[in-house]
Order: structure tokens, then C-alpha cells, then sequence
């Protein structure tokens, strides 16, 4: 195994070719490596090398190419309209259900990775979510998130120690390893001064939908997953803020950087 080097190699992977003994092993070169483990089927070969079965590859390439393209022009939500009159609607859904959802202008990063939709037929929301653990340096992007589903249930796959993904458990055991009592979920107020920033502290026994009612959302919305046992400066609306130091200035401004950034990127 060329990643933990004590297992006899059981799998080879079929972007790079490195032999892993296990599925945390396979999981954990793809993660060093970014390697999506899916076989190149776009990579040279020289005429040399080249064979019946790379003939048969490159067909078959093609025909899935045909088949994906064919499919991509049938489905609508591929062609979802993003037209003002599809994000009004969108707006006011969201406003019926007490939400101040607020659109970005074309251009900006936020406008352009969200995939937030309304399903008409079940009149629910699939939201684009954001999931940020400052303690750990980490973020993660969840899309077609249900509007009735609970945040408990959105943060499991990430810092439940039995149901998270083992490389993910890893990266997070700070959070794995703490009582679920000791965590907490924020959600940054908006339109508030720089100087004067704030945290509102969700609920996560109750859906997300619930967790947004009399809120403004630019764009969708991004939870912050903080500790109580660990030492933080996002003041939580109706906290009583005493005067921070500047190490705790510096260490506020790093943690609120990461979506601040993401609101004033444009193209």
C-alpha cells in the first residue's frame, strides 16, 4: 500500500495507479492527492501504445458524450431560468415564508455558485447551504439541502463519530470528539456595520427553515459551527460583548474573513 506502507495492496487506482490496501486508504490518497479516482478517459496514448480496447474506450467515450449531451437538452433543470422574473419568485417565496432573501448582482461569486431552488409541487425549499468550522480551518458546500430537515441532521454526516465519513471525521475530530452540548451553529447578521458584527445562535433541533424565519440571507446561507469550550470572538446577538483585546480583534476579524471575502468578490 503506498499510503500507509504496512498493508499488502489490495486496489489500484484508476486516475493515478496507486495501490491502497483499504477503503480509508483509497479515501485518504484521494484526499493528499485531489485525485478523483475516476479513470482518464481523455489521457494520451501514443500509436504506439494504442490497442483495440483504446479503440473501444474512445467509442464508448463518444456515445456517453452523445448520451449526456441528448439528456442535457431534455431536462429543464439544466435550463433553470435565472431570469428576473424566475429570482422575483424566488424572493417572494422565500418572503412568504418570513425570509429577507437578497440576490447579488451577476458577477459576484455567491450569485454564481448558488443553486438554491423552490420545488413548486411540494412547496419547499432545497437550499444551498455552506457549512464553515472555524476551529479546524475547514468549509464545506452542501446544494438541494430541504428546507425541513434539521440542522442535527445536516451536521451528522460531518461531526457524528459513527455516521461521518472517516476522512472528514478526521479533519474534524476537535468536533467529533466533543459533547454535542459544547456545539454550536451561527449564522452571521446581515447588513450590520464591520465594526459591529454579530451572530445569531440557531436551534438544532428544528428544520433549517424554521432556523431562517425572520432573517436576512444574501444569496443562501452559511452556519458557522463554533465550540463553547474553545476560546471565540463571534458575539451572539444579545450576549453582553465586553471590550475584546487585539488578539481577540484579529482573531474575529480571521474567522469572519471567509464569507466576507465571498460577498465583496465580483468578477
Amino acid at each position: 500500500c503506498e499510503t500507509c506502507s504496512k498493508e499488502e495492496a489490495k486496489y489500484r487506482c484508476p486516475r493515478c495507479m496507486k495501490y491502497s490496501c483499504s477503503l480509508l486508504c483509497v479515501k485518504k490518497h484521494k484526499l493528499a492527492l485531489s485525485c478523483s479516482g475516476v479513470r482518464d478517459k481523455t489521457a494520451f496514448v501514443s500509436v504506439n501504445e494504442f490497442t483495440d480496447l483504446n479503440l473501444l474506450s474512445d467509442y464508448r467515450f463518444l456515445e456517453d458524450v452523445g448520451r449526456t449531451a441528448d439528456a442535457a437538452a431534455r431536462d429543464l433543470a439544466v435550463h433553470r431560468p435565472t431570469t428576473s422574473r424566475f429570482l422575483a419568485s424566488l424572493r417572494n417565496k422565500a418572503l412568504k415564508c418570513d425570509i429577507d432573501l437578497r440576490i447579488l448582482p451577476i458577477g459576484f461569486t455567491k450569485r454564481r455558485e448558488n443553486s438554491t431552488t423552490f420545488n413548486s409541487t411540494e412547496k419547499k425549499f432545497y437550499w444551498h447551504v455552506k457549512l464553515v468550522f472555524p476551529h479546524c480551518h475547514a468549509e464545506y458546500t452542501l446544494k438541494r439541502v430541504p428546507d425541513d430537515k434539521t440542522l442535527a441532521d445536516i451536521l451528522k454526516p460531518y461531526i457524528d463519530p459513527v455516521e461521518s465519513d472517516p476522512v472528514v471525521c478526521q479533519r474534524l475530530k476537535v468536533y467529533t470528539a466533543s459533547p454535542r452540548s459544547d456545539i454550536r451553529i451561527l449564522m452571521k447578521m446581515e447588513n450590520r456595520q464591520r465594526n459591529s458584527v454579530r451572530y445569531n445562535e440557531l436551534d438544532a433541533s428544528i428544520s433549517l427553515l424554521d432556523n431562517l424565519k425572520g432573517k436576512v440571507i444574501i444569496e443562501y446561507p452559511t452556519l458557522f459551527v463554533v465550540l463553547k469550550t474553545l476560546k471565540n470572538d463571534m458575539v451572539v446577538l444579545g450576549q453582553d460583548a465586553s471590550e475584546p483585546s487585539e488578539s481577540s480583534d484579529s482573531e474575529s476579524s480571521s474567522l469572519s474573513s471567509v464569507e466576507e471575502g465571498e460577498i465583496r468578490d465580483s468578477s
